[in-house]
């Protein structure tokens, strides 16, 4: 893939009781919520698969080696990813379909459980991403637009109401961004974008609820209310030390993290969480759990022994320095101890990785998710 927007590195847990969760985490009601998952590639399960005209996919081996038949599902991951585990704690069997396939497979029929909308390389800004045609955040609620329409269709105003009410939406993004911004050398001001970010962020959460201050005609023209269908749960997820992955370290002679990246990151997580506060505040109703994956992914790394990694800086996957100066491919060097290891490729966790994230995410403490876990958003 070479050098592009895209930062597939997903959320990584932060302390040693979380590895060790086990039946605990599993949801203790019998009511399973829908899960509607938007974002990157850290979400992705196979949407970028159904693009003809991009090439960030994950639709071929190494990828998908440790997932049943070791079959590669368009996940870039060797086997499942964050959004998967999720699902699972939350009772279902891993991730909801990519629209694109429920489109095709019939929408009406399977969209019951939830829908995955995450395409690898998009972010909160719509021209990230945007030359290797992917699917931008803003489209991504348009999609939802057709999967709330069809919901009403099948189930009525009312029951759709208390159904989306009762659903966890889950958003990761932003990493894109901010890699975005290192990769186009941008001269705007770093507390600008950080608040660009944020304005992005805030339209997109305010239009879920259409609650908008500052309503815009595009706006109104792009998007519907599912505020009055009762979207109300969010499960957000922040940015990782993104100067850590291995695509970025081999730019660092001593193979060290990247630390003005991880600095853009760290504002990023604290703006973030100022808006969600406010938000809250002002959108009735509004529940949410803010995922720390700063926090969490630097404890890994600082403390790999505590996890059972042997490897925090290279990846299981690629060619070169540190595996990280080509991306995962058929003929790539591929490592057999894939466990050990943090990353699988030059972004994206290992499925081992991805499961701690998700545990941590689901049923940690407020150092790592607040003001709520997955868990307790679930259960409302």
């Amino acid at each position: 893939m070479g050098k592009m927007y895209e930062i597939f590195f997903y959320l990584i847990v932060g302390m040693f009781f979380a590895m060790q969760l086990s039946d605990a985490t599993k949801p203790c009601n019998s009511t399973v919520p829908a899960i509607f998952v938007f974002g990157d590639s850290t979400a992705d399960v196979g949407t970028n698969s159904f693009l003809h005209n991009t090439k960030i996919k994950a639709n071929f081996p190494h990828n998908g080696i440790d997932f049943p038949h070791s079959r590669p599902t368009g996940r870039f991951s060797n086997g499942l990813n964050s959004a998967d585990f999720l699902s699972k704690l939350m009772g279902q069997k891993r991730s909801p379909q990519p629209y694109l396939f429920l489109l095709k497979a019939g929408l009406k029929k399977r969209m019951f459980r939830g829908v995955n909308f995450a395409s690898g390389a998009s972010g909160l800004l719509d021209q990230t991403g945007k030359h290797l045609n992917v699917v931008s955040l803003s489209e991504q609620i348009k999609q939802f637009e057709i999967v709330r329409s069809n919901l009403a269709l099948v189930k009525g105003h009312g029951a759709t109401k208390n159904i989306l009410a009762k659903s966890v939406f889950a958003i990761s993004v932003g990493s894109n961004d901010i890699f975005g911004y290192f990769e186009s050398r941008s001269t705007v001001d770093p507390v600008v974008f950080i608040s660009s970010l944020m304005t992005a962020y805030e339209c997109h959460i305010e239009l879920l609820f259409n609650l908008l201050q500052h309503r815009t005609k595009r706006m109104l023209e792009s998007f519907k209310s599912l505020y009055n269908l009762g979207a109300r749960k969010f499960g957000i997820i922040g940015v990782p030390p993104i100067g850590c992955c291995p695509s970025q370290r081999i730019h660092n002679t001593t193979g060290g993290c990247l630390d003005i990246e991880n600095t853009f990151a760290q504002i990023f997580h604290s703006s973030l969480d100022t808006l969600l506060k406010k938000l809250a505040y002002k959108l009735s109703g509004m529940k949410y759990a803010l995922g720390n994956s700063y926090e969490m992914t630097i404890n890994v790394i600082n403390h790999p022994q505590l996890f059972n990694f042997a490897y925090v800086d290279r990846a299981c996957c690629g060619e070169g320095w540190l595996n990280a100066e080509k991306p995962c491919t058929r003929k790539a060097k591929l490592c057999s101890n894939r466990n050990e290891y943090l990353f699988w490729d030059l972004f994206h966790p290992t499925q081992y990785a991805s499961e701690l994230a998700a545990k941590t995410l689901y049923n940690g403490g407020p150092q790592f998710v607040t003001p709520i876990n997955f868990a307790q958003l679930a259960a409302y």
